[in-house]
């Protein structure tokens, strides 16, 4: 003869709480079952009726009716569990850190993940995850380029001191030149990626129609760009340029003017003897970043040039007036900072970087 489960007892609220975990659509299957064989159970119900109605095995239902009488709903929780022993460790990280020092492989440029997971005789998951633990980015680069100009701390030292105390009644400015803007023709729009996602797609084929140079001077005060495109870019169009800029600036104000080392701009002697109140500043070799022109050049590269179609060159000329017509009345100062980089980074190792 069968035996009938101990009865056990439970609030109103509790039951309620049971019968709603009990009906639950989205809740896991482990707790809908455990709520329904202790609703089974405060029913008066046998073991073996309870164990067939909920499709699973009478040592189940004892469990939980047991665990149910002793802790209420939170025995119906999981008990803490010790887990997998850790095989990837402190001893792990510290053999994929000592595996970066080395050479890579015969044939690998780098190291990569699964190249470290080999040498390892490991998981390859496991090395990305200390890779990603110790933000290490193995296929990411930074570059930057270290003036030997012998005369670099003087140069600099002039141009950061107009950027930061210009002389009184004088115009700073910023000049460079952006050459061989192409005007290509090609198809965009937006595509679809196999995952989902939704992204900005161009044609892999374009038409090439023609080149435009355009010359750019940033007021430094303001932020403010003037500018004009040619299709030369010698000598006499920087002049020209220039023409442009001395014509716009009060003849009682003095100019001073930052400049690259690019051969166009210099050998300006007869031109500087007939505009006496202007004074060109050269950056250091190597060091065209002191030049904060090339921050609007940037700029307006990733916002009118990248992605765009043009079908000729008077097209390419249009968007550039078009940008700057619109970002001149919003235009501010920008706040220029360097960060500083030393050549003996390069000889910090991983695992000093990761300590």
């Amino acid at each position: 003869m069968s035996r009938t489960a101990p009865q056990i007892e439970c609030s109103p609220e509790d039951r309620q709480t049971l019968q709603g975990l009990a009906a639950n659509r989205t809740a896991p299957k482990q707790t809908v079952e455990r709520a329904r064989i202790i609703l089974g159970c405060l029913e008066g119900k046998r073991v073996q009726l309870i164990a067939r109605e909920c499709h699973t095995r009478p040592n189940t239902v004892i469990k939980w009716r047991q665990r149910f009488a002793h802790g209420g709903l939170a025995g119906l929780s999981d008990a803490p569990r010790p887990g997998a022993k850790l095989v990837y460790g402190e001893d792990f990280r510290n053999r994929v850190l000592a595996v970066l020092e080395q050479p890579p492989p015969a044939g690998l440029a780098c190291w990569d993940g699964p190249a470290v997971a080999a040498r390892l005789n490991s998981s390859v998951h496991a090395v990305w995850r200390v890779l990603r633990k110790e933000g290490i980015c193995l296929q990411r680069q930074r570059s930057w380029c270290v003036s030997t100009d012998k005369e670099f701390a003087a140069k600099a030292a002039d141009i950061v001191g107009l950027y930061l105390n210009p002389p009184a009644n004088a115009l700073v400015i910023s000049v460079d030149e952006k050459p061989s803007i192409q005007a290509l023709e090609r198809a965009a729009g937006y595509v679809e990626t196999d995952n989902g996602k939704i992204v900005r797609g161009c044609k892999s084929t374009y038409k090439r129609h023609g080149t435009l140079n355009l010359f750019a001077a940033l007021q430094v005060a303001t932020g403010l760009i003037q500018s004009n495109t040619t299709t030369l870019k010698r000598r006499e169009e920087f002049l020209q340029f220039m023409d442009l800029i001395v014509a716009d600036t009060p003849p009682d104000r003095e100019l001073h003017v930052i400049l690259d080392n690019y051969c166009t701009h210099k050998k300006c002697d007869a031109w500087l003897a007939l505009h006496p109140n202007v004074h060109f500043h050269f950056t250091p070799t190597s060091a065209s970043w002191l030049n904060q022109v090339e921050i609007w050049f940037g700029i307006m590269s990733r916002k009118a040039l990248r992605g765009a179609s043009f079908k000729n060159v008077a097209e390419l000329r249009q968007a550039i007036e078009a940008f700057i017509a619109a970002y001149n009345p919003k235009a501010k100062p920008f706040k220029w900072r360097k960060r500083d980089v030393k050549g003996s980074q390069l000889r910090n190792t991983i695992v000093n970087l990761c300590n």
